[in-house]
């Protein structure tokens, strides 16, 4: 790992852990919760945090807050700030870093209830360690939680406004790509075209790549329509990705997943959709598949067919291709919106997403 990115993640992970910590304290609990009766006690707080906590502490690249750190040094340095305005902006914007990954880590805990997985980084999904009922209520709770950063912010009220009022669309956006990716992958005969399955991913996937360039843009003093602007590359770049995944998904499995298990859960990723898009008459054929993975399970035979059947027509290649294409070409775009010229925060973007491609 870059030198520098360890830097700023190290103090990524501070922050994450002052605003979700193991052991709760008066100040924490004031900025949460307001005042309390004196019959509530940690024990009954643990219940939020520890589903919340354990998942954070099960690893995930960081790259979303990081990205938002980049960004907001990016803009710094097209504002031509001087040093010690620079570092205060970096400062909140490592502040502002769990607004994306508190959301993030919520969208996971219901995502594995919704998708009826079993496991999420190589161990049992929060719903299964914690039971059904606490890990919905503790993955609701995140979402609100992660918005005590723009509280303990010494910022005007119109600027927490501003956070706020982002964070809040672009979850609003999250959960409706959710929902059509639900209602797909819960019929195994719809099949959705290319240009909706984009739509879902770039509201379910892309919009927290978004939430981070662009808190990360206006928190290093950028203007709305820049962040705007780069939040539009975001949403591109988490697109890319997610189909990356789709593509891992087939072929090594993604870490801590099973080889296929989008196939058990009936999403329509893009290369299925590319290999319908050029051989139609498979449609029943897949769609049957689905229902047999479904209903037998991840070992079941059919998931391994429709993973040859797939692979077979050239259509993962052509999906990873696609993916590949597009974080390569909105990542440069991305970094160079203030620009051509070199800059460290540029140079780190683009390094960033490299790695990330690579890995």
């Amino acid at each position: 790992m870059n030198s520098e990115f360890a830097l700023r993640l190290e103090k990524i992970e501070n922050i994450l852990r002052s605003f979700l910590p193991e052991q709760t304290n008066k100040d924490w609990q004031r900025l949460s919760f307001g005042t309390l009766d004196p019959c509530v006690t940690d024990t009954h707080i643990t219940h939020l945090i520890s589903p919340c906590r354990n998942l954070l502490d099960l690893g995930g690249k960081r790259w979303r807050p990081l990205l938002l750190v980049l960004c907001a040094e990016l803009a710094s340095e097209a504002k031509k700030y001087s040093t010690t305005e620079a570092a205060s902006a970096v400062e909140k914007a490592i502040k502002l870093t769990p607004l994306v990954e508190f959301a993030h880590t919520a969208s996971l805990i219901h995502d594995d209830i919704e998708d009826e997985a079993d496991t999420r980084r190589g161990k049992p999904a929060t719903h299964i360690t914690y039971g059904l009922d606490t890990a919905l209520n503790a993955g609701s709770w995140l979402y609100f939680e992660a918005t005590t950063c723009i509280d303990a912010l010494d910022i005007s009220e119109n600027e927490k406004n501003i956070f706020y009022a982002l964070f809040l669309r672009e979850l609003r956006r999250l959960h409706l790509g959710q929902a059509m990716d639900i209602f797909w992958h819960r019929n195994p005969k719809l099949i959705p075209s290319v240009d909706e399955y984009t739509a879902m991913v770039r509201n379910k996937t892309g919009t927290l790549s978004r939430l981070a360039v662009k808190t990360g843009i206006l928190a290093g003093g950028g203007t709305p329509e820049e962040a705007e602007k780069a939040g539009f590359l975001a949403e591109d770049i988490g697109t890319g990705f997610q189909i990356l995944d789709d593509v891992t998904n087939l072929t090594t499995g993604n870490p801590g997943k099973k080889r296929g298990d989008d196939i058990v859960e009936g999403k329509k990723s893009l290369p299925v959709l590319y290999h319908l898009a050029e051989n139609p008459n498979d449609k029943n054929e897949l769609s049957n598949l689905f229902e047999q993975a479904r209903n037998e399970g991840i070992d079941s035979p059919a998931v391994e067919k429709a993973i040859s059947i797939l692979t077979d027509s050239g259509a993962v290649q052509k999906a990873a291709q696609k993916g590949n294409e597009i974080i390569c070409s909105k990542s440069l775009e991305l970094g160079s919106i203030y620009g051509n010229s070199l800059s460290n925060a540029k140079t780190l973007i683009i390094e960033l997403f490299d790695s990330m491609k690579k890995a």
